[in-house]
This record gives structure tokens, C-alpha cells and sequence, in this order.
């Protein structure tokens, strides 16, 4: 299998593309549109914590990694990320086949915005997969009042990740009589026995993965393998994502025996994730989503999710 990676704009590269060429979408959409700016970069990269990007206290002395927080956006922003999202599905519209799926990483807190956004531009709402894990994320005290009210959290400690579906309308008369022709309109089973359930267990990525990468939002191999296995009813067809990032996905979708193109806007993220893709890909052999058993690597004492400070790799990100 093979992958192709483009350092671009995706809506530009989008509208280049011939219609019906692409049969699965997999990715992981910057929400805020700012956290990636050369602004909010600049923060992240000298370790500040301001913007939208904060840098949350230690948790048991652990330091925790920088998280971008949307609940900072405006109104206006919240509106331009609507207007991006049904202009990003807009254009991806017309370049999937019939029946396509669209697996889309969301915010527990954004995810109304997106589901509305791409369903004007015509897609299906599919429901959605929801990513179980124990994360960092909310559950801290209101901000300088922590000791004032000790017994008040501002939001629930974030315990799922939304991965939103949707659909391109089939063309047929029937599922049936779409995956025929297009070879699309449902989702791969794990085997014959397990459909694919739409709650599943997948631990934060861990140290082997992100030791590799200084992306700050890299999605880990055992739940991106599993995602981009199901999204090609049938094993065959173009698995694409138009916000590379790392390239974890094109990773995966190799690592699966699919071809995968990606497009990633940001030169740096481009050029580190031509040289990581292979690597990701080569982790955990046999591992190919079909389980949602974690990969028997990642079982083995030094791969477990270690606590140890993450100051340096904070410090070095981007």
C-alpha cells in the first residue's frame, strides 16, 4: 500500500480533485482555526500558557501537557468555525463517492457546531463513535479561587473523545446495491461476528508514539487503526485526510493495507510527518484495527504510559 502526503491548503487542494475519486475521510480538524497560528504557536512553543492553548497545573506533581481550550472562543469564532466546516464539507462533497463516510475527531463542547455545519453542506449525521479514555482534561477548580471553593469544578473531568460520523448520500436504491457499485455506504465490520461498536476503550497515545512526534495533538494507532479499517466496507478504496497533522492517520491506514492521501497546511508538521509515517506504521506489527484489544506491544512494561514530566517535550513542541 501506499500513501501520498500534500503541504497545502485542503479547500484548495479539494476543489482540484475530479469527482467521485475518494471513498473514506478520517481526521482531526483544527477547531479553534487559531490555535495553529503562528500567534498561538509562539506560546506553546517557549511553554507559556495564555491564548488558546493552556498549560494546566501539575496533577500529583506530574506536569500535563498543553491543551488548547475552546471554551475561550467568541461568538464570532464560533461562527467562523461553523462557516469553515460547511465550506471544508462543501468541498469535500462532491469529490467522495456515493456512500462515503466522513469520520471527523471532535470536542464534546464543539461537536453541535460541526454536526450542523457539515449537515448543511449535505451530508447524513451518522451518529458517532465515542472514544472512552481517562484524560486530563476539565475537572480543575474555578481558576485563583481554587482555595475559595474547593468543592466546585468549572467543567466534568473529561472522560470521551466524540468521533463524529457522517455520510455522503448513496446513489443507489439500496446499501446493497450501492456497496455493488461504489463498494460504499456501510462500515467493515471487526470480524464477521463484531459489528463496530460505537463506544470503544482507547488509552491516551502513548510514550512509544509520542517520544517520535512533537505534534501536540496526535491521535494514538490502536484507535485510528481500527477507525480507518472500518471506513472501507469492503478493504478497498482511498482513505484521505485533509488535516494531516503528524500523518498518524496515513500511518494507520498503512499500517491497515490502505492507501491514504493526506494534506497538511503547516511546512513543519509536512516535513516531520514524511519521516513519521513509516515509523508509526511499523509499530506493533499485526495489529490492523481488527480487535479492539490494545496491541499486545503496548502491553509489555516499557511501552506502558509512564509518569514523568513532560516539561522538555513541552518546551521542544513545534
Amino acid at each position: 500500500m501506499s500513501f501520498v502526503l500534500h503541504n497545502g491548503d485542503c479547500l484548495d487542494w479539494l476543489v482540484s480533485q475530479p469527482a467521485n475519486t475518494i471513498c473514506a475521510v478520517v481526521t482531526d480538524p483544527p477547531y479553534g482555526l487559531i490555535e495553529f497560528s503562528e500567534k498561538e504557536r509562539g506560546i506553546l512553543r517557549n511553554g507559556h500558557s495564555g491564548g488558546v492553548w493552556r498549560i494546566p497545573p501539575k496533577l500529583g506533581g506530574v506536569e500535563r501537557d498543553p491543551l488548547p481550550r475552546f471554551t475561550i472562543l467568541t461568538d464570532d469564532e464560533k461562527k467562523k468555525l461553523w462557516k469553515y466546516m460547511r465550506d471544508w464539507a462543501a468541498a469535500l462533497l462532491p469529490v467522495l463517492v456515493p456512500g462515503a463516510h466522513v469520520c471527523v475527531a471532535g470536542n464534546p463542547s464543539l461537536q453541535y457546531l460541526v454536526q450542523s455545519a457539515v449537515a448543511e453542506a449535505g451530508f447524513e449525521v451518522r451518529s458517532a463513535i465515542m472514544r472512552l479514555y481517562v484524560g486530563l482534561r476539565g475537572g480543575d477548580r474555578p481558576k485563583l479561587a481554587e482555595k475559595e471553593f474547593p468543592d466546585v469544578c468549572v467543567t466534568p473531568r473529561g472522560g470521551y473523545e466524540p468521533w463524529m460520523l457522517f455520510r455522503k448520500p448513496i446513489s443507489e436504491r439500496t446499501v446493497a446495491d450501492n456497496l455493488r457499485r461504489w463498494g460504499t455506504g456501510g462500515l467493515r465490520r471487526l470480524s464477521g461476528e463484531k459489528p463496530l461498536p460505537d463506544v470503544m476503550q482507547s488509552a491516551r497515545t502513548p510514550d512509544v508514539e509520542t517520544n517520535l512526534s512533537k505534534h501536540p495533538t496526535m491521535k494514538p494507532q490502536h484507535l485510528l487503526r481500527i477507525l480507518v479499517r472500518a471506513m472501507l466496507p469492503l478493504g478497498n478504496g482511498v482513505i484521505l485526510d485533509t488535516f494531516a497533522g503528524s500523518g498518524s492517520t496515513l500511518a494507520a491506514a498503512e499500517a491497515v493495507g490502505y492507501d491514504s492521501i493526506g494534506i497538511e497546511l503547516d511546512r513543519h508538521y509536512y516535513d516531520e510527518a514524511t519521516k513519521l509515517i513509516p515509523l508509526l506504521a511499523k509499530l506493533y506489527p499485526g495489529f490492523t484495527g481488527d480487535s479492539l484489544e490494545q496491541p499486545s506491544a503496548l502491553l509489555e512494561p516499557s511501552n506502558m504510559p509512564r509518569k514523568q514530566s513532560k516539561k522538555t517535550r513541552q518546551h521542544s513542541l513545534l
